[in-house]
């Protein structure tokens, strides 16, 4: 009785990163297609209206853009600690400091030029969100503690230490009781750059942008690669791995806390309890599609960031908007079956049921 094995390549197929993600997308919308028509859905008109609403026009390319930004941050903030196998499953609370952080500012300096303003804001986030990350990077450096767990249970924390805020300190006295934090000024928004979109696309792909060439070109991201594939290796070759665990931890941290305060001062008008709005989680997903590579951030977060304004946008067909979601998972899982097949292939090989459960 034959059975089938996964045997490893000898040599990894070439472009396996982008036919990973095209064979995830395409498993996607096949399968989408019986979900709509299984629901009495026209699933071409659904996916046209998906890509017009995202993709369509300058404007909606100017939404989709906009909500790549948090999505390519949060997946930056998980591939940066991923490319040293560690986890950050933190990132929705750590950008909720982040906001805290850039609206503690707007508090105190509602006065200054919004270039100040604006720049302390964001330098306020990015501190937040490592605060944030600081505790778990200790406890996994210093006591082996999982990070998963920790950077995980954090979330809550944030999202209800705005909450106390926002019931209480922070409370807006217009707001008619209310529990609402004060609307932001207008020296603390980010600039346009054209339509809908805000000068936060901008710094976002510089930021994917510079960490993407230190990954790859510095010292630095050799040495993490070092210690991620091997901690004996990285002993040996001089690397402190106490030292690179919080390093990196702290610095996914503040990675995904700068996504809350552009997300603060670019697309929202206050902090609220649901700013992170899940895209802390969507960089889990966003992160493992681009295989850890802060290279692939940005291109997976904008396709997430289409299929997420798309799903949004087929409501008014009587479509749920869960269809995004549904196809984000399936993008996944069919990239993650494609990735595997690019460095295995399928064997058939003879044994019995007693042989193939060994």
């Amino acid at each position: 009785m034959s059975r089938p094995v996964l045997v490893r390549r000898e040599q990894v197929l070439r472009g396996g990163q982008p036919l990973a993600f095209a064979v995830g997308l395409a498993v996607a919308l096949v399968v989408g297609v019986a979900l709509l028509v299984g629901s009495g859905h026209d699933p071409l008109r659904v996916y046209e209206r998906m890509f017009e609403a995202s993709l369509g026009d300058p404007r909606a390319w100017s939404v989709t853009l906009n909500r790549a930004v948090p999505l390519g941050l949060a997946g930056l903030a998980v591939a940066v600690a991923g490319s040293m196998g560690l986890w950050n499953i933190g990132a929705e609370g750590q950008i909720m400091a982040g906001a805290i952080g850039a609206a503690w500012v707007v508090r105190i300096g509602e006065g200054w030029p919004s270039p100040v303003l604006i720049t302390a804001m964001l330098a306020a986030a990015v501190l937040g969100g490592g605060l944030l990350a600081l505790g778990p990077a200790i406890a996994r450096a210093r006591l082996g503690v999982n990070e998963i767990l920790t950077t995980l249970m954090l979330n809550e924390v944030a999202i209800r230490l705005v909450q106390w805020l926002t019931h209480g300190r922070w409370k807006d006295p217009d707001s008619h009781n209310f529990p609402l934090a004060p609307m932001l000024p207008d020296n603390a928004r980010l600039p346009g750059l054209f339509e809908r979109a805000h000068m936060g696309v901008v710094l976002a792909a510089v930021v994917i942008l510079l960490f993407g060439v230190a990954a790859s070109r510095t010292a630095w991201g050799y040495e993490l690669r070092v210690a991620g594939s091997s901690g004996a290796t990285a002993r040996y070759a001089g690397i402190s791995l106490p030292r690179k665990i919080l390093t990196v931890l702290v610095l996914s941290g503040g990675v995904a806390g700068f996504a809350g305060g552009i997300e603060l001062s670019g697309t929202s008008d206050r902090i609220t309890e649901s700013l992170s709005n899940g895209f802390g989680f969507a960089g889990i997903i966003v992160a493992a599609l681009a295989l850890m590579r802060p290279s692939g951030v940005a291109a997976v977060a904008l396709l997430f960031g289409a299929v997420q304004i798309g799903g949004q946008s087929i409501q008014t067909m009587g479509v749920s908007s869960s269809v995004s979601t549904i196809l984000q998972a399936l993008i996944l899982f069919g990239a993650i079956a494609a990735g595997v097949l690019t460095r295995y292939r399928v064997e058939m090989v003879a044994g019995d049921a007693t042989e193939a459960g060994r």
